[in-house]
């Protein structure tokens, strides 16, 4: 942070770098101005956030110092910079539109859905109420739906639609987690999901339950279902049902890798895999990932899950649709990547019904485009420490900081091996790293390339 000597101007410019943007940092900066009484202004653009703020000279540095320790649950600082500003500020301290430039600031990754909103799609009495699209700033879709940044609504795959009068205000109120949470949606104005039919067999009758809980019946009664997700397709059917989980591994055309499977709360999870402290943490972060696991538990799920290993892959709830979902199921599902094996995960409506139709006869789908491909971390617990074995959601695109000094060296691109595929930029002091890809053998994984 740069030290500044007290002016007459007492205004400062400053800008914050690192992962700032889609991770309610403006809201909490805004609160803070206003707590303090300072004037001025909070922008998003290509670098990150720039503040421009004026006011008393003690309350100006409180104000940057407090900064780091405000952080909002999904941000990360990497630099402040502080420098005197002598331009005109606005009188009440606001949030201002972004603009761009050249990027070089971070996309945040998707976040799993908190605690929060966990408890509003079970309240019967909220508004958000079983809706499988709610978020804040502190969890929801981010990498997935993105075009470019500045991180803003318009720059999103949110964008078609448009904020009911709900939906406005908690995004306009400075003392609710949605504000200016840009993913920010409800029944009313925001994606809708269905349930379809791609093969012959008709939907049964609904008798009462929305689409989510009728996909759980299907499931259920032995159907596979594919089941649109934040950044593409996954196929789903009960994992304790060894016809169903046999039927899925010869139409995916998987003779051997295992399937990943989710559940819907560790309890769950601890009757087929003895789980350390630092698995139950990395299972239930924000991150959300795979992780592998000791099939050492009590119970046993059919050979076909993950044939000749005694490690079983899993994960909670990442999403809201998900979350739903399994409330339906005491025992878990198989949740594998919606593709033909060694196919690129699909992510548009058309292609997953043409190349997923064969293997799922229903569909759980919803009207909100994905921006970008991105399956599921995988890690693993080694030595005590978590260890990435896939790096997407989650994850992904988050740099990883290089050792000091390391931001003077040449912007360096680096393209990684065939098999399990993804590329490196080295740029400012960090190696910023996309989400895994695959093997480039395959025509579709070598274009997304």
């Amino acid at each position: 942070m740069s030290a500044l000597a007290p002016e007459p101007c007492q205004a400062l410019e400053v800008r914050v770098r690192g992962r700032v943007q889609g991770v309610g940092l403006r809201p909490v900066l805004w609160r803070m101005a206003r707590e303090l009484g300072l004037a001025g202004e909070v922008r998003n653009d290509g670098e990150g956030v720039l503040l421009r703020i004026g006011g008393e000279w003690s309350r100006l540095t409180t104000f940057v110092a407090s900064i780091p320790r405000e952080l909002p649950p999904l941000a990360r600082i990497d630099g402040i910079e502080t420098r005197h500003y002598a331009g005109v500020l606005s009188g009440e301290f606001r949030i201002a539109e972004s603009f761009g430039g050249e990027a070089h600031t971070e996309i945040s990754p998707d976040a799993v859905i908190c605690a929060a909103c966990a408890a509003e799609l079970c309240d019967r009495g909220d508004r958000h109420y079983r809706y499988p699209f709610t978020s804040c700033t502190h969890c929801g879709p981010r990498l997935s739906i993105v075009r470019r940044i500045p991180y803003d609504r318009a720059a999103t795959t949110m964008a078609p639609f448009a904020l009911c009068a709900d939906c406005a205000i908690e995004y306009g109120d400075a003392n609710d987690r949605r504000f200016h949470a840009e993913a920010i949606a409800c029944p009313n104005c925001g994606p809708i999901a269905s349930l379809i039919a791609w093969g012959n067999t008709p939907l049964p009758a609904r008798e009462g339950m929305d689409c989510v809980a009728l996909t759980a019946k299907l499931i259920h009664d032995g159907a596979i279902v594919a089941i649109k997700g934040l950044g593409g397709y996954h196929i789903a059917c009960d994992a304790q049902n060894a016809e169903a989980v046999g039927r899925l591994r010869r139409l995916k055309r998987r003779e051997k890798k295992p399937f990943a499977l989710m559940a819907r709360d560790l309890s769950v999870i601890r009757r087929y895999c003895v789980l350390s402290g630092e698995e139950a943490r990395c299972l239930a972060g924000a991150q959300g990932p795979i992780v592998l696991l000791d099939a050492t538990g009590p119970h046993w799920l059919p050979e076909a899950v993950a044939p000749g290993l005694n490690t079983l892959g899993f994960m909670l709830p990442t999403t809201p649709l998900h979350l739903l979902l399994l409330q339906e199921f005491d025992g878990p599902l198989v949740m594998t990547s919606g593709n033909i094996s060694d196919e690129p995960p699909i992510t548009e409506d058309g292609e997953a019904r043409e190349q997923l139709g064969g293997i799922a006869a229903f569909a759980l789908v919803h009207d909100r485009k994905i921006a970008n491909r991105v399956d599921d971390s995988v890690v693993r617990i080694m030595d005590g420490k978590c260890r990435l074995l896939r790096r997407a959601r989650g994850c992904a695109p988050s740099p990883i900081r290089l050792p000091a000094g390391s931001d003077t060296t040449p912007v360096i691109v680096a393209m990684g091996g065939a098999l399990k595929a993804t590329f490196c930029l080295l740029k400012s002091g960090q190696a910023l790293l996309p989400q895994h890809q695959g093997d480039l053998e395959n025509v579709g994984t070598f274009d997304d390339y």
